[in-house]
């Protein structure tokens, strides 16, 4: 086992820029020069980390009934049946509830708008199997560029190889794309008009002013439209990705399957949210109209494998359409951030990877003409964009705090900074407060970096690369006078970060311990096509991004390899896909996190001309509890028409340890043996491989999740990797319910009772405003069951999730006694998949209205007196027989005393 040396994201690494921390390195471009002084893992939540209170309490919920639906086989009139004894049964049980849809083919059940008071009543109505949150999607947002091309990004995946050297194009294959709809006049995009030559079906299901999240409630119901036009962007911006064809054009864009065909989904208006329910009513549509692939470059991040977007996508699977969904830009809020539909058992989540190049400015060096590519300097204003500045002249490193002065008179002039050993305010103000008329920081390492922390003095600020940097330094050590010339030009330049993760993609591991996102693409810095109202091309960022590029390769594996099952797809990606370096540090020789990278970078060549298969692609290794030795098997076959002798060897990737809000990494390795190190493999053979994993040492305080790859390398040197992950330790030692805390210190001591204040957006008695603010009440209160000023004067259980939570549920006791107020049970709350807040200061509401349900779901309401509330939530992965596998919590006396 290699020594543990932790890596953690927000302890300070002081590196060249002034405090740059591992987590800020990439984004930086920074990189480590020799080891990594170790540092102790992060159990709390650094003071750095944002844990202002957010309400992210929910007031729509999906509810599924018992039999599976219509497409995993059940006959229509026993869902027929279930749905009118579920809403004969909910009347009988006075369930407060308005239906928003009702599903049956690819989810059996509804979605339903009611308050969080009602929950232990719907859940013990006849019929109910599971209730989960409706969740909202906010729309992702455009950032409009103008990238000369998108080469970059399809030469990161060898697009450009599958189409011009084995002439794939995808023809023949039909991509759903569900999201902002497509610009129908886009000429990238076989516009003009709907249905036209690539666009060849889809629906419009909520219309231009549609917004899930507006305090306007007409706004929040959907006005379908049979055109699914784009006036947002991000679906065309998407679907230019997977398929635009410009070919021929000056301005066009060529996506990576230009070949395809279209069906736009749109499932969200001009702006704002879309919700989840709808989400599933595009999948239905899209099977409807025997779409090949399915792309979602949307979902909701935290979630459950288990949540009905998921599910409804694994049954898209296994009715023969490859589903692919980005798994979420929400890596700032640390592990298990993940999302579905792209958590979906058999759904391809996809995380995202930087461009290799992106688009900065440009400044003429004199005399030798060449164009440097800058960036401007934190708040700098921006530089002209013509004239010429004064001479430059090497001014050293500049930083009087660590006796570094300025090596040169400055006065009149511009002023050349090499980056290092201070932040860049401190080089800018000295040279300006010396008389420099413009600063020029050079990068200590290769590529563009954009200094933050520096105050405008009216003078010029910009950043540009080591290597230009240098050679300017070198010309003014041989006695040449320098300029720079202004201008609005712009260049393509290597970026510091391209072929590492991107920082806002989201980490795994799912809450069931599950492996993902499974594969990456392209997703940072990609310019596509925009509608043609926002000038028709553009630069965009996310997993949205992402996304787009495997079901481009999807769509040409499936035009070479037309029998392909859904099914086998993404074994087939996985395996060919290659894991990236540790974006904190990439010259450091570490692989990123097999839970934040999954298999790695797609390799769209690699796995059309694939010679070989490992199955399963990943492994899912679970909690290590006792011995911490874990055997899976994988199955290695020969593809070709030759007999190859295949090896096997194991390279492991980094570790994070807890806190799930602020990860520390750690070169902490399992140790990979295998039953056998290489095998000859005569045509269509196969030959299994035991491979035995031992966790490495860990308390169950480190919450690590370790990974790595088994690599299986043929003779000729392809290599075929099968990643895998686990937890080291007790799964179940995680406490999900925890106060809200910063730096060590309580921020808000949740569980709490506490009493609304202020709220501008109620479903019913739920505060669905994330600015809906509470009163805590840690001694108790009473309350009316009425109304104050306005507001609910009910008791509210807050919680704050620090993890996702199998089944929620709140008891009403008696407070003398502190038994059930009914031998038969009294539930207020009985809720399933309960996802972890998305903020360290997130807090969950949970009203109670003074009734409770029975066992038998019989509802009755308290009489007034004194009560007590008792919070169970059964950890992730729990088992519900275990009560270690229970966090309970109970609350002050509650009294109700009605008018």
């Amino acid at each position: 086992m290699n020594r543990s040396r932790y890596l953690g994201a927000l302890a300070a690494l002081a590196l060249a820029a002034g405090g740059v921390t591992a987590q800020g390195l990439a984004a930086q471009g920074a990189t480590v020069d020799g080891a990594i002084d170790p540092i102790a893992p992060v159990h709390e939540i650094p003071a750095s980390v944002d844990t202002s209170l957010v309400n992210e309490t929910k007031g729509s919920w999906f509810v599924e009934l018992e039999s599976e639906p219509a497409s995993a086989g059940t006959d229509s009139k026993t869902l027929t049946a279930e749905r009118q004894e579920f809403r004969a049964a909910a009347k009988d049980a006075d369930v407060d509830y308005s239906v928003r849809r009702t599903f049956h083919t690819l989810f059996n059940g509804y979605s339903i708008d009611m308050d969080s008071a009602q929950l232990g009543k719907l859940q013990r109505t006849e019929g109910v199997k599971a209730i989960y949150p409706m969740t909202q999607i906010e729309m992702p947002e455009t950032v409009p560029g103008n990238e000369p091309d998108m080469a970059t990004a399809l030469g990161m995946t060898g697009a450009d190889i599958a189409q011009n050297e084995l002439g794939l194009t995808g023809e023949g294959v039909k991509v759903a794309v569900m999201d902002t709809g497509i610009d129908i006049d886009h000429p990238d995009l076989g516009g003009p008009g709907f249905p036209n030559s690539r666009v060849v079906a889809g629906y419009d299901l909520v219309g231009d002013d549609y917004n899930e999240a507006s305090s306007d409630a007409d706004r929040r119901v959907p006005h379908p439209d049979a055109v699914p036009d784009d006036c947002q962007g991000h679906g065309t911006h998407v679907a230019g990705i997977v398929g635009a064809n410009g070919e021929g054009r000056a301005d066009g864009i060529t996506g990576v399957a230009p070949g395809v065909t279209f069906g736009a989904y749109r499932v969200f208006g001009c702006e704002g949210s879309t919700s989840a329910d709808i989400m599933i009513a595009a999948m239905e549509r899209a099977l409807a109209d025997d779409m090949d692939v399915l792309n979602m470059s949307i979902g909701s991040s935290y979630s459950w494998p288990s949540y009905p977007t998921a599910t409804a996508s694994n049954l898209l699977v296994d009715r023969g359409m490859v589903v692919v969904a980005s798994i979420g830009n929400s890596g700032a809020s640390g592990l298990y951030s993940a999302g579905a539909p792209g958590l979906g058992e058999k759904v391809i989540g996809v995380a995202s990877f930087d461009n290799t190049h992106v688009t900065a400015s440009s400044v003429v060096a004199n005399p030798s003409g060449t164009a440097v590519p800058y960036l401007g300097l934190g708040d700098v204003a921006d530089p002209p964009t013509e004239g010429t500045t004064d001479p430059l002249v090497d001014a050293g490193t500049v930083c009087p705090s660590v006796d570094i002065p300025l090596e040169a008179d400055v006065a009149g002039k511009t002023a050349l900074i090499a980056r290092g050993s201070c932040s860049f305010e401190e080089k800018y103000s000295t040279a300006h407060a010396a008389g420099a008329t413009a600063v020029v920081i050079y990068n200590s390492s290769p590529g563009l970096f954009s200094g933050g922390g520096v105050v405008d003095r009216d003078i010029p600020g910009i950043g540009i690369p080591q290597a230009e940097g240098k050679a300017l330094v070198a010309e003014l050590a041989a006695g040449t006078e320098v300029t720079l010339t202004w201008s609005a030009g712009e260049v393509s330049t290597p970026s510091p970060t391209g072929g590492l993760i991107s920082s806002f993609s989201s980490y795994g591991l799912s809450p069931d311990l599950a492996l993902k996102p499974d594969i990456g693409a392209p997703g940072g810095n990609i310019n596509s096509t925009l509608p043609l109202e926002q000038g028709g091309h553009g630069v965009n960022s996310g997993t949205s991004m992402a996304s787009p590029h495997v079901a481009g390769a999807v769509a040409l594996l499936l035009e070479a390899q037309p029998r392909l099952r859904a099914s086998q797809v993404r074994s087939m990606l996985q395996n060919s896909a290659d894991p990236a370096a540790w974006s904190g540090a990439p010259a450091a020789g570490y692989l990123d996190n097999a839970h934040r990278q999954g298999a790695g970078m797609l390799d769209i060549p690699g796995v059309v001309q694939a010679g070989a298969s490992v199955r399963p692609a990943k492994l899912s290794l679970g909690e290590s509890t006792k011995t911490g030795t874990i055997t899976r098997s994988v199955t290695v076959r020969n593809t070709t028409k030759k007999t190859v002798t295949y090896t096997v060897s194991h390279a492991p990737a980094l570790a994070t340890y807890g806190n799930t809000f602020a990860p520390s990494f750690a070169d902490t390795y399992a140790d990979v043996s295998f039953s056998s190190e290489s095998v000859k493999l005569k045509p269509g053979k196969s030959e299994v491989i035991r491979v035995t994993v031992t966790a490495p040492e860990a308390t169950d305080a480190d919450q690590l999740i370790y990974g790595g790859y088994v690599v299986v390398t043929a003779g000729d040197g392809t290599k075929y990797s099968v990643p895998y992950a686990g937890y080291a330790g007790d799964y179940q030692a995680i406490d999900p319910i925890t106060p809200v805390m910063s730096g060590g210190e309580v921020v808000a001591d949740l569980p709490s009772v506490g009493s609304i204040t202020t709220c501008t957006e109620f479903i019913n008695l739920d505060c669905i405003d994330p600015q809906g603010d509470y009163e805590l009440k840690p001694e108790g209160a009473a309350y009316s069951l009425g109304t104050v000023n306005g507001l609910p004067d009910i008791p509210y259980t807050l919680v704050h999730f620090q993890h996702q939570v199998e089944t929620l549920q709140v008891t009403v006791l008696d407070a003398e006694t502190r038994r059930p107020v009914d031998r038969r049970g009294a539930f207020a709350v009985d809720v399933t998949g309960v996802e972890r807040n998305e903020t360290a200061g997130g807090l969950t509401a949970y009203a109670w209205d003074g009734s409770y349900t029975t066992l038998r779901g019989v509802t009755k309401s308290v009489p007034d007196g004194d009560y007590v509330l008792s919070l169970k939530a059964l950890k992730a992965d729990g088992d519900t027989w275990n009560p270690k596998h229970w966090e309970t919590w109970t609350s002050p006396t509650i009294t109700i005393d009605r008018p």
